[in-house]
């Protein structure tokens, strides 16, 4: 399936010179590409399966062309995303990352904003519409989904993989909530999901993931919380509110496999509780992704 429109999306975040060249690759570059990276006085690259190429005959990348992208990114309206840009990343409108690195200004110990931006990196965010349906029979008992938690190393597909799982399950009729912090996982735009995320899904973006928890339970009744990238004390502490209030929970978190993330302090209590009753292994073999549903019950 010819999916290079996603691609096409994130060229768009691109300024001129650099965009004409990325549109200019192969079909099966541009299907398989996984971001852009542009760093102040080096060549833009496109990375795909993990691995960093050169676009093209271009000049460095210059200091007008990141200020180019976020702008674009943020729609000329850089003051509106000053939070997103203080954690280090901006959410485009087509749910594509922009992840951002600069000098940091500091106060009260807390980084207040990043100016002088040296690199960005532009994730592509796909829709793989239909890859979690072979999954969903493993990871449910007795007709209802389990505690699911999604790992695998950084740029592997987590995201995308949450993201279908929250639309086949809310397809099949159970309510879904999304606590969608980074914009990533409905790609939200006017309070309208971009992506496909089911017909009984309810998203609250943009909040940190136990506001949003606490918000959703109290709210929307939902049987199903979905949250991305367990990566603080505080996402935890959202994911065992969670299971404290009988909601089963669909979250990721980077690792290698199930032993290099239950023995992070930040999960360990996770897996002391046993939060989570199903795992699903992403790995990467040839550039194509596979997945590796664990029992943890």
């Amino acid at each position: 399936m010819d999916d290079t429109h996603y691609f096409d999306a994130a060229a768009s975040l691109l300024p001129y010179a650099l965009r004409r060249c990325a549109l200019g690759l192969g079909p099966d570059i541009r299907a398989g590409a996984e971001e852009f990276r542009l760093r102040v006085g080096r060549a833009m690259t496109v990375t795909c399966a993990g691995s960093e190429r050169e676009i093209g005959d271009l000049p460095p990348v210059t200091a007008q062309d990141i200020s180019s992208v976020l702008e674009s990114a943020t729609r000329a309206s850089m003051h509106t995303a000053m939070d997103a840009l203080r954690q280090g990343f901006i959410t485009a409108v087509n749910g594509c990352r922009v992840g951002i690195c600069g000098t940091a200004a500091m106060r009260g110990g807390e980084i207040t904003a990043l100016r002088d931006v040296s690199s960005l990196v532009i994730r592509i965010a796909r829709e793989r519409r239909g890859i979690a349906d072979g999954l969903l029979p493993e990871l449910c008992a007795d007709g209802a989904l389990q505690s699911t938690l999604i790992i695998s190393p950084p740029g592997c597909g987590k995201t995308t993989l949450l993201r279908d799982l929250v639309r086949a399950v809310s397809d099949r009729g159970t309510r879904v909530s999304v606590a969608d912090e980074r914009g990533e996982i409905a790609a939200s735009s006017g309070g309208a999901p971009k992506f496909d995320i089911g017909a009984r899904t309810d998203v609250i973006a943009g909040a940190p993931k136990q506001a949003a928890v606490y918000i959703l339970l109290r709210t929307m009744t939902p049987r199903v919380i979905a949250l991305d990238e367990i990566t603080e004390r505080e996402d935890a502490a959202a994911a065992m509110t969670v299971a404290n209030c009988g909601a089963a929970l669909l979250a990721t978190i980077h690792g290698e496999n199930i032993r290099d993330v239950a023995r992070r302090a930040v999960t360990a209590e996770l897996f002391a509780e046993r939060v989570f009753k199903k795992a699903v292994i992403i790995t990467q073999k040839e550039g194509r992704r596979e997945f590796t549903v664990h029992d943890l019950s």
